[in-house]
C-alpha cells in the first residue's frame, strides 16, 4: 500500500482528518446551494451532538453501536479478511441475547442472567462468523459472498422466529415479549443522577463501558499476543504463514469467530442497553458503517473509537439539523454521512501521491536508490 511509505503519524492522523475535512467541504458546497448557510449548519449539528441537554448521551450510544462493528471488521481486516457481514452477526447476537433472557430471566440471579445474555450475543454472533470463515478456510468460498448471503439467511431467520413462534401473544409488531424485571443494563445517566450529575435523559446504557473494554481487548489480542501476530502474518502471507508452521485455515476461522462475536455485541447496546426485548431490524445498517468507521480508524482500536464518535455525531447532530432546517432533510444527513464513508473509503488515499512528495522529498527518507 502506498501509505506505508509515509510516516505513520502522516498515514493514521493527517489523512483521516484531510478526508474528512474534504468531505465537509464538499457538503458544505451542496447546503450553500439550497441556500442555508453550512457554518451555521455545522454549529447546529455540533451543538445537537455535543452541547444540548442530552444530546452527548445520544451520541455515545450511537458511538457505541459503531465500536462493536468497526472492531469486528478491523480484527478481520487484519488477517486480510473482509468481513462486511456484521448486520446478520448482529442480528444473530440479538437472538442470543433473547434466547437467554427469555429462557433464564426469572430462574436466575439477574445480574446472572444478563451476564449470561452478553456472552449469548458473543456466542451467537461467532457462529454467525465462523460458518463464512470455515466456507473460506476448507471450501475457498470468498468470505465477502459468504458474508454478504449470511446477512439475507439471518434477516429471513429473525423474521421466521419473530413473526412466528417467539412473536409476543396478542399484538402485531414481530417483536417478542419484554424480558424479565431488571434484566438491562443500568443507563448512564440513571446512575449519573445517584452521584448529584444532570446529564440529561439519553438510551447510554453500560455498553458503553463494554465497548471500551472490547477496544482494549482488541489492542492486546492483535499487537501483544502470539494469536495476534499469527492474524496478522496469515493477512500478509498464507504461504508464509504456513511456511511458519501455523495452519492459516485455522487462523481464518478463529479470527472470523472473533469478528462475528465483536459484531453480536452490538446487541447488547440495542437488546439489553434499550429495547428489552427482542424487535426486528435493531441493526439498522450500523454493520455496514461499521466497515466505513474501521476504514476511517484504520483499523485500530483507537483510531475506531474517534471514527465511531464521529459518526455517532452525525447520527445524532443529523437529526437536530433535520428538525431545525426544512430545507435540510434527514436524506441531506445520510448524503453528508455517504460523502465521509466515500472520502475514507474509496478515495482514502487521494491525498497520498501529494503528501508523498512533501514527506518523502529527502533521500534518506525514500531509501536508497537503485543504480
Amino acid at each position: 500500500m502506498q501509505a506505508s511509505r509515509l510516516p505513520r503519524y502522516v498515514d493514521i492522523v493527517l489523512i483521516p482528518i484531510l478526508n474528512l475535512l474534504t468531505a465537509l467541504f464538499v457538503a458544505g458546497i451542496i447546503i450553500a446551494i439550497i441556500g442555508e448557510n453550512p457554518f451555521t449548519a455545522l454549529s447546529v449539528m455540533l451543538k445537537g451532538a455535543f452541547v444540548y441537554k442530552g444530546g452527548l448521551g445520544y451520541t455515545l450510544f450511537y458511538t457505541t453501536n459503531f465500536i462493536f462493528t468497526g472492531l469486528a471488521v478491523a480484527v478481520a481486516f487484519h488477517a486480510m479478511l473482509f468481513n462486511i457481514g456484521g448486520e446478520g452477526q448482529a442480528a444473530m447476537g440479538g437472538l442470543g441475547i433473547g434466547l437467554v433472557a427469555l429462557s433464564l430471566g426469572g430462574l436466575l440471579p439477574i445480574l446472572v442472567v444478563i451476564f449470561l445474555a452478553v456472552l449469548g450475543s458473543a456466542l451467537f454472533g461467532a457462529i454467525w462468523g465462523i460458518i463464512p470463515g470455515y466456507l473460506q478456510a476448507k471450501r475457498g468460498s470468498h468470505i465477502v459472498i459468504t458474508t454478504i448471503m449470511f446477512n439475507f439467511i439471518a434477516s429471513a431467520i429473525m423474521v421466521w422466529l419473530l413473526a412466528g413462534m417467539l412473536m409476543a401473544p396478542n399484538q402485531m409488531s414481530p417483536e417478542t415479549v419484554s424480558f424479565s424485571d431488571g434484566v438491562m443494563l443500568w443507563q448512564m445517566h440513571e446512575i449519573f443522577n445517584k452521584m448529584g450529575f444532570d446529564i440529561g435523559r439519553s438510551p447510554l446504557n453500560l455498553s458503553f463501558v463494554i465497548a471500551l473494554i472490547c477496544c482494549l481487548f482488541v489492542w492486546l489480542l492483535i499487537w501483544r499476543t502470539r494469536l495476534g501476530y499469527r492474524i496478522r502474518a496469515t493477512g500478509f502471507s498464507l504461504k508464509a504463514s504456513t511456511y511458519a508452521g501455523y495452519r492459516p485455515e485455522i487462523i481464518i476461522i478463529v479470527t472470523m469467530a472473533i469478528s462475528g462475536g465483536l459484531a453480536g455485541m452490538m446487541a447488547v447496546n440495542e437488546i439489553l442497553g434499550v429495547q428489552h426485548r427482542v424487535i426486528l431490524n435493531f441493526t439498522s445498517g450500523y454493520g455496514f458503517t461499521g466497515i466505513a468507521v474501521a476504514l476511517m480508524g484504520r483499523n485500530h482500536p483507537v483510531g475506531i473509537i474517534f471514527a465511531s464518535l464521529l459518526f455517532g455525531a452525525l447520527f445524532q447532530g443529523g437529526a437536530e439539523l433535520d428538525f431545525e432546517f426544512q430545507t435540510i432533510t434527514r436524506d441531506m444527513v445520510l448524503m453528508i454521512q455517504g460523502l465521509i464513508i466515500l472520502f475514507s473509503g474509496a478515495l482514502a488515499y487521494m491525498f497520498n501521491p501529494v503528501l508523498e512528495k512533501l514527506f518523502l522529498r529527502d533521500d534518506h527518507l525514500i531509501g536508497p536508490k537503485n543504480d
